[in-house]
């Protein structure tokens, strides 16, 4: 991904993240703005299976929130190691599905409610994720959202950015990594290792060598 294309990504970005505000604004009041939750799952683990979570970094609107919104108050510190264990994002993604199915089966023959159940939980994981946001980095949701924990387990390998000898370390793009991945620690594999990368292109744009490139196919 180019600078220009990276450029157009936080374009589209400011563009996104309305329509979280809107959600969360006006959700309780709008039930229907509350399906907007559902299909932006369910585009994530669409994509997912083909790109691993490059639809959370590059069209999901409460990512866009966190990148350009939050990520600038955070602190920039790593998440809790434990978090990012697979064992506790299956069991988060099973209590929250499990929660979300009951709060729908109190009234499950009227949309408006399962509207207002996907509002309620957009809201409390987003205030997590702001909060969190705020004490580590903007994407501290992301590192265990239920989507994007599908999309890496099902795509996590599949179009990573490569990484080309001509990488000399420097650390510029772990800043810029709107995970915090450590992009130049996965040199020696030719590309990016961790399954949890978003394909949104700020590595390569913030490489100064030109080393790191965009996705590719992989197994």
């Amino acid at each position: 991904m180019s600078r220009t294309a990276t450029t157009s990504r936080r374009r589209r970005q400011w563009v996104l993240l309305w329509l979280a505000v809107l959600v969360l604004v006006l959700g309780w009041r709008v039930p229907a703005l509350g399906f907007l939750v559902p299909a932006t799952m369910l585009a994530g683990m669409i994509g997912g299976l083909f790109a691993g979570r490059w639809v959370c970094g590059n069209l999901c609107p409460r990512g866009a929130f966190f990148d350009r919104l939050i990520a600038p108050l955070g602190r920039g510190r790593p998440v809790p190691a434990w978090l990012k264990r697979m064992p506790v994002r299956w069991a988060l993604l099973a209590g929250l599905m499990g929660f979300m199915v009951y709060r729908i089966s109190r009234d499950a023959g009227d949309w408006s409610h399962w509207g207002r159940v996907f509002w309620m939980m957009c809201l409390i994981t987003t205030a997590v994720g702001v909060v969190g946001g705020i004490v580590y980095h903007g994407r501290f949701w992301c590192t265990f959202c239920p989507v994007g924990t599908f999309a890496n387990a099902v795509g996590g390998g599949r179009r990573r950015p490569v990484i080309a000898p001509a990488c000399r370390a420097c650390g510029a793009c772990a800043p810029a990594c709107p995970m915090k991945i450590d992009v130049a620690a996965c040199r020696e594999d030719g590309a990016v290792t961790d399954r949890d990368c978003l394909r949104c292109g700020e590595c390569t744009s913030a490489c100064p060598f030109g080393a790191v490139t965009p996705a590719r196919a992989a197994g």
